[in-house]
C-alpha cells in the first residue's frame, strides 16, 4: 500500500496464528511498531507479525466502527473476510447479522 495515511482498520496474523484488529491513521508505521514489540500488548508476546487486512476508512470513527464489528466476528467470519477481501462496512455487518442467527 503506497498512501498509508488517512484512517485504516486492519489485522494482523501473529506467529501463533491469532489474528488482532486495531485500527491506526498511519499504516505503516503500527505496523513497524508492533514488529517493534511497542504495539499491542496482545502482540508483543506473539511476533512477528504480519499485516493481512488493510482497509481505508474516511473518518477515525469509522475505523473505530469498523475494527468494533471484526472483532464481534467470530474466527471463521474474519477469515472469509480475509479470503474475500470484503471492503465495505456493510459486508461486515451482513456478516455480523449472519453470525447472530
Amino acid at each position: 500500500m503506497s498512501d498509508c495515511s488517512g484512517f485504516w482498520v486492519y489485522m494482523l496474523k501473529c506467529c501463533d496464528g491469532t489474528l488482532y484488529t486495531g485500527q491506526t491513521n498511519d499504516l505503516s508505521r503500527r505496523v513497524l511498531l508492533h514488529n517493534a514489540g511497542k504495539g499491542a500488548t496482545y502482540t508483543r508476546g506473539r511476533l512477528p507479525a504480519t499485516l493481512v487486512y488493510a482497509e481505508k476508512m474516511a473518518s477515525r470513527g469509522d475505523a473505530l466502527r469498523k475494527e468494533k464489528e471484526i472483532r464481534k466476528l467470530p474466527r471463521r467470519k474474519k477469515e472469509l473476510l480475509l479470503k474475500i477481501g470484503a471492503g465495505s462496512l456493510i459486508e461486515t455487518q451482513v456478516l455480523s447479522k449472519q453470525t447472530n442467527t
